[in-house]
């Protein structure tokens, strides 16, 4: 199952990446201005802060395969309109909807993993899936800037097939088609945990939000002020490209190694160094003026993030019932979500007044978020593998 849903999300965040260098220029030459091109790109995270956690709901009422399945077809339907010449009102429209079904995909996938897979062996398949997702977006961009924006209508319908073949690997998963259902009609589950597991939980929920923060805080910065950086550092244009590949390549090799580590060794060590290696070299990129230096950084940063993000995952989910993971999931995308819009709209303001400031800026905010996550995590246990699941830290 595992496998087949690490195929979903490279074939759907292949095409979904494809999109994304030339999508800026093809609104662009359809007769849209700078601020509506901006408007379409915020689009897709605006609409899935809005939908995320609603999503997350549908899952754990009515499946997580089926809203996975919904959220592909919806980014089908999408991305097919996308290829039909429209007003740049319109793209705003459809670049949203590619938000809905991307952001519903995500979150029905990472709850279908948090509700059948076996704790101890969670942080290896969190892993999978977020290697085939990066592995599509190694690969999509490439496809999309070699093809480039007078071949748009080739890329969207590209993105729709590839979505498409995933719905059709979604619907032979062999999972659960229901989660366990709640006690009586709309009503609570019965809470028979002790009250020190309870705050486990939460204490475990607290961090990594933190976490989804500062992921969403540095993809944002990163998305709006990385290609700024590097054309102030005067790289070339292959050498921005490059930097984008270098990042998603180590982060595809290193993310199931590194899951299957965090269920042998313990998760927390693992989300904490990941997380400070990644706002230190956020604080150190706009003072270093090698652009080699720059790229060869980004790699290393990503091996940093991919062993904090299942490690991550599995402390998310550590003691939740299946019956709502799907919200607990909606609710990590939705913090990670907003917190990358805000730093991409925050972002280009302040490298207009300085060029190391939206980097900083960034940087203290999360440096402050990983020491309220690690303050968090110490009530709660690695969940090292052999170890009872819910055994309260000491």
């Amino acid at each position: 199952m595992v496998g087949g849903l690490a195929v979903v999300v490279f074939l759907q965040w292949l095409g979904a990446s494809a999109v994304i260098p030339m999508l800026p220029v093809y609104v662009r030459r359809e007769g849209g201005s700078v601020a509506v091109a901006g408007a379409v790109m915020a689009s897709f995270f605006v609409a899935g802060v809005v939908t995320q956690y609603p999503a997350g709901r549908l899952a754990d009422r009515f499946g997580r395969r089926g809203v996975l399945v919904g959220g592909l077809a919806v980014y089908v339907v999408a991305s097919a309109a996308f290829a039909i010449p429209s007003s740049p009102g319109v793209a705003i429209v459809l670049r949203g909807l590619q938000g809905v079904g991307a952001g519903a995909a995500e979150v029905a996938s990472l709850a279908l993993v948090a509700a059948v897979v076996a704790e101890t062996h969670r942080g290896r398949a969190f892993g999978t899936i977020y290697a085939g997702a990066t592995a599509g977006m190694a690969v999509g961009p490439l496809v999309g800037s070699v093809l480039g924006a007078a071949h748009m209508a080739v890329i969207f319908a590209g993105t729709a097939a590839a979505s498409a073949v995933g719905i059709g690997v979604a619907l032979r998963l062999q999972v659960p088609a229901r989660a366990p259902a709640p006690a009586g009609r709309g009503a609570a589950p019965t809470v028979t945990a002790p009250p020190e597991i309870g705050r486990t939980r939460r204490a475990a929920l607290a961090g990594c939000l933190c976490a989804a923060a500062v992921f969403g805080l540095t993809s944002g910065v990163y998305d709006t002020c990385w290609t700024l950086l590097l054309d102030a550092r005067h790289a070339a244009g292959w050498q921005v490209g490059l930097s984008w590949t270098l990042f998603a390549v180590p982060f595809a090799v290193v993310t199931r190694p590194a899951g299957a580590l965090a269920d042998r060794r313990g998760r927390r060590p693992l989300a904490l160094g990941g997380l400070a290696v990644a706002v230190a070299l956020c604080a150190g990129y706009p003072f270093i003026p090698t652009v080699a230096v720059l790229v060869g950084l980004g790699a290393v940063e990503a091996t940093g993030v991919a062993s904090a993000m299942p490690a991550v995952q599995s402390l998310l989910t550590h003691g939740v019932e299946p019956h709502v993971s799907g919200r607990t999931q909606g609710l990590y995308a939705t913090t990670q979500t907003a917190s990358t819009a805000v730093a991409a709209a925050a972002g280009g303001v302040l490298f207009s007044i300085a060029r190391w400031a939206p980097f900083v800026a960034v940087a203290v905010a999360c440096a402050l978020l990983v020491v309220a996550a690690g303050l968090a995590w110490r009530r709660v246990p690695d969940g090292v593998a052999g170890a009872p699941a819910e055994t309260p830290a000491h």
